[in-house]
């Protein structure tokens, strides 16, 4: 499959060759992201205008548009500046006027020359009584008035380009879309009463009421699917394309496993056994694993990962396990260890630290295949870092690891089968949209002897009070973090924000007892800040965002989150999670300054009903809308033209049972409906895929 299909070349050609676009409006208009006929296609109206003929203004209710034919009576130049220039014309019921302002009189003279018809379309206001139009919209000889749509499309509009030029614009991209051979199932085209691809953009370009504009649309619903389709078949490509890489089959034997279950104090929950045995199996089979294991703050996690790992080591094998940060790494190996140590199993640490002599004993014991287990952070990507015989790797916090890292690991030839763990429970069609290309396991309870985390909102002017609470709870023994938002993108003045209420709070509390830890600060002194909470030097650690992912203190029972109204939800159910790990009854307290508008409030009550992430994260995509929810920057979510991840989520499910499907039957797209989702993967742009088939 060489190149794009010769059927779809006119769709790529330039933007001039479409009526009324010249090079300046090809300009604007590629401004906007729109750089070829295809995008004007993909850019929908998004609402609409009635323009169907009506006798008399008198027949709409003002103000509202009307479509009169009438008869054109006296021009009013204006008498003195800047006052309107008036044209008096009467339809079939009454007479009114049409009001311009800056107008040339010449130009007004010539199209509408007086005695007679024109059809005039606007929107009709009243003022003293008299009806008017101002500036109108339309003003035709009655032969072009079929030039009006009955019901007009109203296109999102970008710096110097009219509704006017996009409606030309849009049949003349219309007129060159070719008739393309059906990619969509046959029954569920059926099912869903879908028209053909070209039907569905011409509905969807020239809706006949405002019922057919909008997501909920049968035409929008049609061509989103489109996209989501092409979306989805390419991650199932490249899905396909990790499994063609042969796996290698570990099949874990059950027997480091069972000393580690044997010496846990608790049961598992079905959730974690579940998680455990579709590991397995994957580790068991003949190809790459790539597998999400997503779980709640609390779910345990890391238990499930140790059990994948053990299981490569009982196969044989090396497993490895990267955190995104150094104190993330250490807090796994504090975790790790002791579970290791009851199956006998020899782990280590791998940092960036690590230097010279110490650091070459570990690569040999690694290259030797003595260390079975290593933990460590992104320091493992590098050069000389050499396994024995590396069979899975287990990755933390998806957030700050895209696929090309994925691929990167893979990399390490070894087909290494790959397990990512994420704490951030994400809505189902946000997941697929983001790791559609890997499977699934969902933790979705939580072990036994956890307390729930009390939830209480405070308005900021009760600063003082607070601050009294946490001295009496650090007189208790109790730890605190202190949590303060991220201001503007700025990290200079988030650092300010964190320091004063550092200053604040150690003038409160008295010296030692309070840390302080931010984005600007050298990892060293930021590592050395949390080494002293986590040894419980110091009672209340003031911090950044930086403590959200993974950082594990039992002893830490209060979490105090200023100006909470500033973060997402998900991030403050996540800051949430931080306590509560231990035996010890914890409380978050949000505080906020008011006052709080309604999605604010709603926001933070949701929170203060419910620990389930789950809830909370649909919450939030309902709330917010899609990029918000991951932050579109580092989110990795394909940008849509037509598909909305809130509207069409369920529409995002079917898109990937089927393309995995398709691809099952036919895997290197020959077949006739194979064929047409090769011509849409070239109109979608999608040419990952392309490539994927054009190697496989």
């Amino acid at each position: 499959m060489s190149g794009r299909p010769e059927v779809l070349f006119p769709l790529f050609g330039a933007l001039t060759k479409l009526d009324g676009i010249g090079p300046k409006s090809a300009q604007a208009l590629e401004a906007a992201g729109i750089e070829k006929p295809r995008d004007i296609l993909m850019t929908l109206p998004h609402t609409g205008v009635d323009r169907s003929r009506k006798s008399s203004v008198l027949d709409v209710v003002a103000p509202a548009v009307a479509t009169v034919e009438v008869l054109v009576g006296e021009h009013h130049p204006p008498r003195t500046r800047g006052r309107p220039y008036r044209v008096f014309v009467e339809d079939a019921s009454t007479s009114f006027q049409l009001v311009f302002f800056h107008a040339r009189g010449n130009y007004l003279q010539r199209i509408l020359p007086t005695g007679q018809r024109r059809i005039i379309s606007g929107r009709v206001e009243v003022f003293d009584n008299v009806a008017q139009i101002v500036h109108p919209d339309h003003i035709l000889p009655l032969h072009e008035a079929g030039d009006i749509p009955a019901f007009e499309p109203v296109y999102p509009l970008h710096a110097g380009i009219t509704q006017k030029t996009m409606f030309k614009a849009t049949r003349s991209a219309l007129a060159m879309a070719p008739e393309l051979a059906e990619w969509i199932d046959p029954a569920l085209k059926a099912r869903e009463k879908w028209s053909d691809w070209r039907d569905a953009l011409v509905a969807a370009h020239s809706p006949t009421s405002l019922s057919e504009v909008g997501p909920n649309a049968v035409s929008w619903a049609r061509l989103a699917y489109d996209e989501l389709f092409a979306h989805q078949l390419t991650l199932a490509l490249a899905r396909a394309a990790s499994r063609r890489a042969k796996g290698i089959a570990s099949v874990p034997t059950g027997a480091l496993t069972a000393k580690v279950l044997a010496a846990l104090p608790y049961v598992p929950t079905a959730a974690q056994t579940r998680a455990v045995s579709e590991i397995g199996a994957d580790l068991g089979a003949p190809i790459r694993m790539n597998r999400l294991l997503q779980g709640d703050v609390g779910s345990g996690k890391t238990l499930v990962a140790l059990m994948a790992l053990l299981g490569v080591v009982e196969a044989g094998g090396q497993g490895v396990m990267m955190a995104p940060t150094e104190i993330l790494a250490r807090q796994h190996l504090d975790g790790l260890r002791p579970l290791a140590q009851s199956a006998g199993v020899a782990l280590a640490l791998l940092t960036g630290r690590d230097k010279g002599a110490a650091r070459r004993e570990k690569l040999a014991a690694l290259a030797a295949g003595e260390i079975q287990i290593l933990v460590g952070t992104h320091a493992v990507f590098q050069k000389d870092v050499i396994f024995d015989d590396l069979r899975l790797a287990v990755i933390d916090e998806q957030h700050r690891f895209g696929v090309a890292q994925r691929m990167q690991l893979g990399a390490k030839g070894r087909s290494v089968d790959v397990l990512v763990m994420t704490a951030t429970p994400i809505p189902r069609s946000l997941a697929l949209a983001q790791y559609g290309d890997m499977d699934v396991s969902v933790l979705d309870e939580k072990p036994p002897g956890r307390t729930p985390v009390q939830t209480a909102l405070v308005s900021a002017s009760r600063m003082d009070e607070v601050v009294d609470k946490l001295r009496k709870a650090v007189a208790d023994g109790k730890q605190a973090y202190w949590v303060c938002p991220l201001v503007e993108e700025s990290e200079i003045v988030d650092m300010t924000a964190a320091e004063e209420r550092f200053k604040r709070l150690r003038a409160a509390l008295g010296e030692g007892i309070v840390g302080l830890v931010h984005g600007q600060m050298p990892p060293a002194e930021k590592d050395a800040a949390m080494a002293r909470f986590v040894a419980g030097q110091t009672k209340v650690l003031v911090a950044t965002t930086v403590i959200e992912v993974g950082v594990n203190v039992p002893n830490a029972s209060i979490m105090m989150i200023e100006h909470a109204e500033r973060f997402g939800l998900a991030q403050l159910h996540q800051l949430r999670g931080r306590v509560g790990r231990g035996a010890a009854a914890s409380t978050c307290l949000l505080i906020y300054q008011a006052p709080l508008s309604e999605t604010g409030r709603r926001r933070l009550e949701i929170l203060r009903e419910t620990e389930d992430g789950f809830r909370i994260s649909d919450e939030d995509l309902a709330m917010r809308g899609a990029g918000d929810v991951i932050g579109t920057a580092q989110s990795g979510l394909p940008r849509f033209h037509i598909a909305d991840l809130e509207r069409h989520a369920p529409q995002m499910a079917i898109a990937q049972t089927d393309a995995r499907r398709l691809l099952n039957d036919d895997p290197s797209l020959q077949s006739p409906r194979g064929k047409a989702a090769r011509v849409l993967l070239w109109l979608m742009e999608q040419d990952k895929a392309i490539r994927l088939i054009t190697v496989g």
